[in-house]
């Protein structure tokens, strides 16, 4: 691993697929060293090596586990990408599966704020800091069987306007990027229970949807704006979805 005088650093959480290992591809080429921060650690080893960055096994629902990601990085952070996260079914409000509900709570919103906590000290340090934090556009308008999730990305925005309020005077830029529909391997296949049919369903007819590379190449665009430009919150669309539940589909 190089040296942290070296390179500039950064975190990706939730880096074993999708938009996290897509960002943390993107990082390295713009020149980052990537601490790799996910569960399964058989993923984030084998993408280690092929960025040449470090890989830690983390659960951000558990302070021991932060811990160990914040040892591993040392006093010094440049950027922080909050990208763990994840919605767990569609259910109404009036049949909520509530061990759902709080398990997505536990992941977008308490395990976010426990990994910028442990490591806002480093950022500061690194005179220059930066946090993104991956919300969504659930976060922004709700929709009907998204409540649970909706109720998560709201909270993770809350967390980001209260933080970039709450530090204004450190050197710290705070952001949030919104995606619409993204198509990767897994986040409709995990919230919907791993029913392959139901989550290909989800992107039937969509000409284009956004992939995660495509949020990728936005969130290192954001990460790497001069240190006085913040931008606060960045909505992400594929064109042919004007809303959460409004999409074009090809016949």
């Amino acid at each position: 691993m190089p040296s942290k005088s070296a390179a500039r650093t950064a975190v990706v959480t939730g880096a074993s697929s999708g938009i996290g290992a897509a960002t943390a591809r993107r990082l390295a080429e713009e020149g980052y060293h990537v601490f790799l921060a996910a569960r399964r650690i058989d993923r984030i080893d084998a993408l280690a090596k092929e960025i040449d960055g470090t890989a830690i096994a983390t659960d951000v629902t558990s302070d021991d586990s932060v811990a160990t990601l914040v040892e591993a990085v040392g006093d010094r952070l440049d950027l922080l990408v909050n990208n763990a996260g994840g919605a767990f079914g569609v259910d109404k409000v009036a049949e909520a599966d509530l061990a759902k509900w709080q398990a997505m709570f536990d992941v977008n919103v308490v395990g976010l704020t426990r990994v910028t906590k442990a490591l806002l000290p480093a950022l500061i340090a690194s005179g220059a800091g930066a946090i993104i934090n991956v919300g969504s556009i659930a976060g922004r308008r709700a929709y009907e069987g998204g409540a649970g999730y909706n109720a998560a990305k709201f909270g993770t925005r809350a967390v980001t306007e209260a933080l970039r309020l709450e530090i204004v005077d450190q050197p710290v830029r705070i952001m949030e990027i919104a995606p619409g529909m993204v198509q990767t391997e897994e986040f409709s296949l995990v919230r919907l229970g791993g029913d392959q049919t139901a989550a290909d369903a989800v992107y039937n007819g969509v000409a284009a949807p956004l992939v995660a590379e495509d949020i990728a190449d936005a969130i290192s665009w954001m990460a790497t704006r001069p240190a006085h430009v913040n931008i606060d919150e960045l909505v992400i669309k594929p064109r042919a979805q004007a809303a959460p539940h409004k999409v074009y589909r090809e016949s």
